[in-house]
């Protein structure tokens, strides 16, 4: 990190700011979408499906544009937000978070939901013949069952987060400081004059960044599976 310019550790900073705050937002939700889709039996499952996995689907410019037509200064909730509790998404470093965590929400249910599908119902039935609350029975059986996942959806998160370009730059522009992460920052200096040694590093910073946290995920799952196996 000490090679990089301010302008290059300026953007390192707010995409590993951005991609933290993005997974972790997400995850509670993500835990419940995977456990209805997973479990639950209801009207509208395959539509709420459909409404998840779409932004894999929608060029990431037209989710950006759903995103600032709805979370805008003038859009109606973003006006809300604004005049309500002062939460401003359009143009600021919470709406590339924002928008980060929409394009990998569906990459964490994913992999949530496959975890909770792999635990056998008859174990989560046992413990609650024992009188355990469903509360009580997801916190003590599932959800150590399902942690491994939680880990793998949570790393694929933030690594589809810190490489998010087009719906974060559609939603809250490139600006230095603000909402330039590291793809909008390589994009840049590859715009300019002199800009590819800038640009260089940068991907081999984004290239570490991914890999690192790919080889933590696997390992925290193996250690996670191994203590599980071991109880």
């Amino acid at each position: 990190m000490e090679y990089l310019s301010p302008e290059e550790w300026s953007a390192v900073a707010l995409s590993l700011r951005v991609s933290f705050w993005a997974t972790l937002v997400s995850l509670p939700l993500g835990i419940l979408v995977a456990m209805l889709l997973a479990r639950g039996e209801f009207p509208g499952k395959q539509l709420l499906n459909g409404i998840v996995h779409l932004p894999l689907i929608l060029p990431p410019v037209v989710t950006g544009y759903l995103l600032l037509a709805t979370f805008g200064r003038r859009a109606p909730v973003g006006s809300f937000l604004h005049d309500a509790f002062g939460i401003v998404f359009a143009f600021r470093w919470t709406g590339a978070a924002l928008a980060a965590g929409v394009m990998a929400f569906p990459l964490m249910v994913r992999a949530i939901r496959l975890a909770i599908e792999a635990v056998d119902p008859k174990l989560e039935q046992a413990a609650g013949t024992l009188g355990a609350s469903r509360t009580m029975v997801f916190a003590t059986v599932t959800l150590p069952l399902i942690l491994p996942g939680i880990i793998a959806g949570s790393v694929l998160a933030f690594a589809k987060a810190m490489g998010e370009f087009g719906a974060t730059i559609t939603f809250v522009s490139n600006i230095p400081g603000e909402t330039q992460t590291l793809p909008s920052a390589i994009y840049a200096f590859l715009q300019v004059p002199g800009g590819e040694a800038s640009a260089a590093r940068l991907v081999m910073v984004s290239v570490v960044v991914a890999m690192a946290a790919l080889l933590l995920s696997e390992w925290v799952s193996r250690l996670v599976a191994r203590r599980i196996r071991g109880a």
